[in-house]
């Protein structure tokens, strides 16, 4: 399988091979804007009723801007680990890369849509005036806070993580340097005050349901081989 890879890889001028990398990320195009349209739905809607979130442990933790540089590197990580994936032809991490974040994302959807929730731990004023106070800002203009559980920003996370260590095209440091994102992204959540702890966990609680049934269970396997061969007959 690796030799198919490196032949395909190799091909990268060949207009086959492009049609195949859109083929494969017709899932990812079809998804994303369904997802958009959902959430900023959800966004604009006013609900007669919202279940307020909140935690002891939200309260004792200390509101520090610096995490909101993480919490912005989360669109990039994601987005590109996926990428990744998608050029490199790994069709196994990538499709259960995409079907563990795209479950999880439409649960959310689900939950925020029958359960409309919010959370009341944003600072009435910013204890500080600089320039990363003046991102979370920007969050806080562009994203309300409502239906925030569970969070996305952490499942996403999660399984971004998940998905490089069962990668074999990651080594120790890259696997240890996705990590360091994905915690530091994580943390962000609570530390700007985007998500409560509450949220946290039960996205990480999650993240373990969907990782079990994907990664270690044959439910995506067949899948996944007859999408390899359909890919791999067309280079050899």
């Amino acid at each position: 399988m690796k030799k198919r890879y490196e032949k395909w890889i190799g091909r990268t001028a060949d207009a086959s091979l492009f049609r195949d990398l859109l083929w494969l990320a017709v899932p990812v195009l079809i998804y994303a804007p369904i997802y958009m349209i959902w959430f900023m739905f959800l966004e604009k809607h006013t609900f007669a009723h919202y279940s307020v979130i909140h935690t002891a442990i939200d309260d004792m933790i200390p509101f520090q801007e610096i995490f909101v540089i993480p919490y912005y590197t989360w669109f990039l990580y994601v987005s590109v680990v996926v990428l990744f994936f998608l050029i490199s032809l790994d069709i196994e991490d990538y499709y259960k890369n995409f079907i563990f974040l795209a479950t999880g994302m439409t649960v959310f959807l689900v939950i925020s849509t029958l359960f409309p929730n919010m959370h009341m731990l944003r600072p009435a004023v910013m204890p500080r005036d600089n320039f990363l106070t003046g991102l979370v800002q920007v969050i806080y203009s562009h994203d309300t806070s409502t239906n925030l559980w569970p969070s996305i920003h952490v499942y996403n996370s999660v399984g971004t993580m998940i998905a490089v260590h069962h990668s074999k095209r990651f080594n120790k440091l890259g696997k240890l340097i996705s990590d360091f994102i994905g915690l530091s992204i994580i943390l962000s959540t609570m530390f700007i005050k985007q998500h409560s702890v509450y949220d946290v966990i039960t996205a990480l609680i999650m993240a373990i349901v969907f990782y079990i049934m994907f990664y270690h269970t044959s439910m995506l396997e067949n899948f996944c081989k007859v999408q390899e061969e359909k890919l791999s007959l067309r280079y050899n």
